[in-house]
C-alpha cells in the first residue's frame, strides 16, 4: 500500500475530535494535530484539546508540545511534520492529520513559501505598536510597506498584519514578493476529507462549547495567562476577550458574547478558505462510516 496521509478538516466545533478517534481506531493509525492553538501547553480549556482518555487511546503528535512563549509558524510545522512522517509510515502506511488551521494543513499538503525567520525584536516592535495604536496603526504601516499585500490580507487580523510587517522590515522586501504559491509534490498520497454541519447547527454547537469552557474554568486559565497577553499565541479567541474583561474594558457577559461571536466568525473564515479547495470530499459530521468507506475506496482504486 502506498504511504497515505488522510486529512480530516472542518470548522471549529464541527466534531473533528470524536470522528478522528473513530477513524484512527479503525485504521490503527496515529494522529497529527493541525490545530495551531493546541500546540501550546499552557492553553488547554480554551483550545478544546482532546481528553486524556482520547490521548491515551490514540497516539497524537503536536499536542501541547511547545510553550506559548515559543515562536512557531506554518513553515516550521511543515518542516516538523515532514520530518516525522517517514517514521510513522514505517509503522503504518496510513497517518491521519486533523485540525482546523487551514494554513498549517496547506503547508503540509502543498508546501509553503520559503519565508525567512525574523528578529524577535522586530516582532516585539510591531506588537507594541498594535498595543499602543491599535489595528489602524498596523494597517497604515502595511499600506506604506506593502500595498499589494494590504489589498489581500484580512485587515481585521492583527496577527497576519504583524507577520507581514516583520517580514518587510527584516528583509527589506515586500512580504507579497515571497508569496509565489507554487504547489510542491509530496512523496506520499493525500486524501482530503471535510466535516460540515448546517450553519445554524454549527453556530449552536459553538455557543454551547463556549458555555462549557466557561463552566470548566476558562476564566481561571485565562487569568493565569494574562501577563502573557502580548504573545501571538494569546491573541486568540477566548483569551483576548477575557483579557479585556479583566482590564475593565468590557463586562463579563459582554466578553462571553464576544467569544461566541468571534468564534462563529472564525468558523465562517475557515469555510471560505476551504471553499476554494476542490480536492476536499465533504461529509456530514456524523458520517464516520461513510468517511471510512470513502478512504478505503480511495486507497483501493487510486
Amino acid at each position: 500500500m502506498e504511504n497515505t496521509l488522510i486529512v480530516l478538516l472542518g470548522p471549529t466545533s464541527v466534531g473533528k475530535t470524536d470522528i478522528s478517534i473513530t477513524i484512527a481506531r479503525h485504521f490503527n493509525c496515529e494522529i497529527i494535530s493541525a490545530d495551531s492553538r493546541q500546540f501550546y501547553r499552557e492553553m488547554i480549556i480554551g483550545t478544546a484539546v482532546p481528553s486524556e482518555e482520547q490521548l491515551a487511546e490514540i497516539k497524537h503528535h503536536f499536542i501541547r508540545f511547545i510553550s506559548a512563549e515559543d515562536y512557531y509558524s506554518a513553515s516550521l510545522f511543515e518542516r516538523d511534520v515532514l520530518k516525522i512522517l517517514p517514521g510513522l509510515f514505517k509503522k503504518n502506511n496510513l497517518v491521519l492529520m486533523t485540525g482546523g488551521s487551514a494554513m498549517y494543513i496547506d503547508a503540509v499538503c502543498s508546501g509553503i513559501d520559503d519565508i525567512p525567520d525574523v528578529d524577535p525584536s522586530v516582532r516585539e516592535k510591531y506588537t507594541a505598536k498594535y498595543q499602543e495604536e491599535g489595528i489602524s496603526g498596523l494597517r497604515l504601516a502595511l499600506k506604506i510597506l506593502d500595498p499589494d499585500h494590504y489589498d489581500k490580507v484580512d485587515l481585521k487580523n492583527p496577527k497576519r498584519i504583524i507577520r507581514a510587517l516583520e517580514i518587510c522590515e527584516t528583509t527589506g522586501r515586500p512580504y507579497s514578493s515571497f508569496l509565489t504559491k507554487q504547489k510542491l509534490e509530496r512523496d506520499f498520497r493525500i486524501i482530503k476529507t471535510g466535516l460540515e454541519r448546517p450553519r445554524e447547527e454549527l453556530y449552536k454547537r459553538i455557543n454551547e462549547r463556549v458555555d462549557d469552557m466557561i463552566s470548566s474554568s476558562l476564566e481561571k486559565e485565562a487569568e493565569s495567562l494574562h501577563e502573557l497577553k502580548h504573545l501571538n499565541a494569546l491573541n486568540s479567541v477566548g483569551y483576548r476577550e477575557l483579557f479585556d474583561f479583566f482590564e475593565g474594558k468590557i463586562s463579563r457577559d459582554k466578553a462571553i458574547e464576544l467569544i461566541k461571536r468571534n468564534t462563529r466568525r472564525y468558523a465562517k473564515r475557515q469555510l471560505t478558505w476551504w471553499g476554494k479547495d476542490k480536492e476536499i470530499k465533504w461529509f456530514g459530521a456524523e458520517k464516520a462510516d461513510e468517511i471510512i468507506k470513502y478512504i478505503e475506496t480511495a486507497i483501493r482504486y487510486s
